[in-house]
């Protein structure tokens, strides 16, 4: 993981979650919103570790970009992503 982390100043946004009964009515795209609006203020990079195969679409229409694939073993596979400021 260390191999993708960022070594400049960053904003490392660790968590989001919306309950499962009220997914897929854009309350996920305000919180991301709202942070990434922070960090393009302050000319910040954004940097997170997606832990599901579908968030990576979520992320990336909030325009971070895929920096590789971690997994040991058989574990899950995390999708390090990385947005620039804007």
């Amino acid at each position: 993981m260390e191999t993708y982390h960022p070594t400049e100043p960053h904003w490392h946004l660790p968590l989001i979650g919306v309950d499962p009964a009220m997914q897929g009515r854009g309350i996920g795209s305000v919180l991301q919103r709202h942070v990434l609006d922070i960090c393009d203020r302050e000319e910040s990079l954004a940097y997170l570790e997606a832990t599901s195969a579908k968030s990576v679409p979520f992320y990336e229409r909030h325009g971070f970009e895929p920096l590789g694939s971690i997994q040991v073993a058989d574990s899950p596979t995390i999708v390090p992503m990385l947005r620039r400021p804007r």
